[in-house]
């Protein structure tokens, strides 16, 4: 399934794709709870929301009108994760323990939104990622049983602000600009993905005067730490809870990586895909003065 979150003139509605259309899946089940993280915290949710999209009205809808598909409690980011990205900016691969820093709520954006670039920086980047969303929570969780702790996929862009980033130590301020982190544009059901460390995953803009530029291509084959040893290492010293995200981390290719730096610029557009999830489209805009 494809589940996601629609802005709606009633309010958000919770909603799967079937074929080409939307369905309102309260509208089939009115006892569901109204946002997919308080669904994901029900046993048996899978079954109870494919019921629910075999027997939903549709919605009319464009790509517009779509929020991020959860509303995660939290959201951690591995940083590095990719041998590539790490060498383009000049580090070493951390093998030990993966690298994690969080990201805000409110540094969400949603998978069609625009993209401001703040008017304190013109050092707007890219970061294409895989991005898991947890369906079962728990604490000091084993690798073996990790993935069983999956809902799904999402494609996530870590839109970095660098100068804020690497000006000190911690990387908050770079990593949570209001409205950077496009997330989307649904959250595909676990079962649909057959091998989430084989996936194809890729960065292009669509230029301001016409034309487009790749940026990133690579493959979630190449990640340091996979999916099951990012959760149990998190959940060494965190509670993991149904909807939180995990961001795998982004290949190589980024504006800081390149001679000259290659940023984001109004009027460009955003596109971040893997493999079988989908897209996000965001358009880059000027910071209103």
């Amino acid at each position: 399934m494809r589940l996601g979150t629609l802005r709606h003139s009633s309010g958000q509605l919770l909603v799967a794709l079937r074929g080409d259309d939307l369905v309102d899946l309260r509208a089939a089940d009115s006892d569901l709870p109204g946002s997919l993280r308080e669904v994901l915290r029900e046993d048996g949710w899978q079954d109870r929301l494919a019921r629910a999209a075999a027997a939903g009205p549709t919605v009319p809808w464009e790509p517009e009108l779509l929020l991020p598909p959860v509303d995660p409690g939290k959201v951690l980011c591995i940083g590095r994760n990719y041998a590539a990205h790490a060498q383009e900016l000049g580090h070493t691969v951390v093998d030990e323990r993966p690298e994690v820093f969080v990201r805000t709520r409110t540094s969400l954006a949603s998978p069609y939104q625009d993209i401001t670039r703040p008017r304190v920086s013109e050092q707007l980047d890219y970061e294409v990622e895989l991005a898991v969303v947890i369906g079962r929570g728990g604490r000091h969780l084993e690798a073996a049983d990790a993935m069983s702790h999956v809902a799904g996929y999402c494609v996530f862009n870590d839109v970095s602000v660098r100068d804020y980033q690497i000006s000190r130590e911690q990387w908050t301020a770079g990593k949570n600009f209001d409205g950077t982190g496009p997330l989307g544009p649904f959250l595909v059901t676990a079962d649909e993905v057959s091998d989430p460390h084989a996936l194809e995953l890729s960065t292009t803009v669509l230029l301001a005067g016409g034309g487009e530029e790749e940026l990133q291509r690579s493959s979630t084959s190449l990640l340091v730490h996979r999916i099951p040893e990012l959760i149990a290492y998190i959940t060494e010293w965190a509670t993991l809870e149904p909807g939180d995200v995990i961001a795998t981390g982004t290949p190589p290719g980024v504006g800081l990586g390149r001679t000259p730096p290659r940023w984001l610029r109004p009027g460009e557009t955003l596109v971040s895909r893997v493999d079988g999830l989908g897209e996000l489209r965001n358009r880059v805009v000027g910071d209103p003065v």
